[in-house]
């Protein structure tokens, strides 16, 4: 007799079963789970040495601060130790992680401009102790044109990141929406660049300028780097557009892509305006759940060196 004729006949069993079934499928229910799963993470494994990453790509609106902001998060929450670097003018790793960045606070432009060390512009996050936070004010705008007279101008944040003295498993540093001197500092700095691309129409163009000027620092500026990590971002499950746009940066850069996906997300959009990521601010989302799904792929990746091909 199958489970269906007994519970037609036996309205009471079939009353009990159905309700456990409905509330474990609830949606409230598989957010709660979600949420428990953000804020209670596994361990994340440590990469073998330090690697510093810088969220780079010249076309503005993909996703780089919030992608630099929760990755930061996720593997700070997981146990690592964290710095996020906010190299761009506006500021808004800074907002998005409640930092003071207001006129005259000591930020990045100090470490490269005036000759301060990160250590003295480096600020805790409130409720991460393993997350720190360069920020960048309004004096940022400027430093385009002071760095073209210093002498050895492309290498001033490497040697502030060379300089800093915690322990830190993590650096990432968010670029400006450009490819200037503040994001050649970036690359010249790091050896790993991570890419979001966002699953939209214009999401490939300018992608091959971007290449190219990390092919021309790989030659003369930093034989290290490499683009070692793609991050598709505003997803959205119920257009085709983003399935084929997926599908071709899959195709292209293979391997180097993420599994994990950020879906479009108007909790992703909202954490900002309350200076949290979205993993404090909505841990059930889906958009919290995918940037620690992005985290722990990009920690396994570099636990087991593949960070270092």
């Amino acid at each position: 007799m199958t489970d269906a004729t007994v519970s037609r006949e036996t309205g009471i069993v079939d009353q009990h079963v159905s309700r456990e079934t409905r509330e474990d499928d609830l949606p409230i229910a598989k957010e709660a789970k979600r949420a428990v799963d953000v804020l209670h993470p596994t361990g994340l494994p440590k990469p073998p040495r330090r690697r510093i990453m810088c969220v780079a790509n010249q076309k503005g609106g993909v996703g780089k601060t919030t992608t630099a902001v929760n990755l930061g998060v996720a593997l700070a929450m997981s146990g690592l130790n964290v710095l996020v670097i906010d190299l761009d003018p506006q500021g808004n790793a800074s907002t998005g992680l409640d930092v003071d960045h207001r006129a005259g606070t000591l930020s990045v432009y100090d470490a490269l401009i005036n000759e301060a060390t990160l250590k003295e512009v480096a600020q805790p996050v409130e409720g991460m102790p393993t997350l720190k936070c360069v920020p960048a004010t309004i004096d940022l705008a400027g430093a385009e044109i002071e760095l073209v007279s210093l002498v050895a101008r492309e290498s001033r944040l490497q040697r502030a990141i060379e300089a800093y003295p915690d322990e830190v498993d993590y650096v990432l540093v968010d670029c400006p929406p450009s490819l200037g001197l503040l994001t050649v500092n970036a690359m010249v700095a790091a050896e790993e660049v991570l890419i979001p691309i966002q699953c939209e129409y214009y999401a490939l163009e300018g992608l091959g300028q971007l290449l190219n000027n990390i092919d021309l620092i790989k030659a003369h500026l930093n034989p290290k780097i490499r683009v070692s990590t793609i991050l598709l971002t505003m997803y959205d499950a119920r257009t085709k557009l983003a399935d084929q746009v997926a599908n071709e940066v899959r195709e292209y850069f293979k391997d180097t892509v993420l599994t994990a996906v950020i879906p479009r997300s108007v909790k992703v959009s909202e954490a900002p305006g309350y200076g949290q990521s979205v993993l404090t601010y909505d841990p059930g989302s889906r958009g919290a759940t995918s940037y620690l799904a992005a985290a722990k792929e990009l920690a396994e990746r570099g636990a087991a060196g593949g960070e270092q091909e």
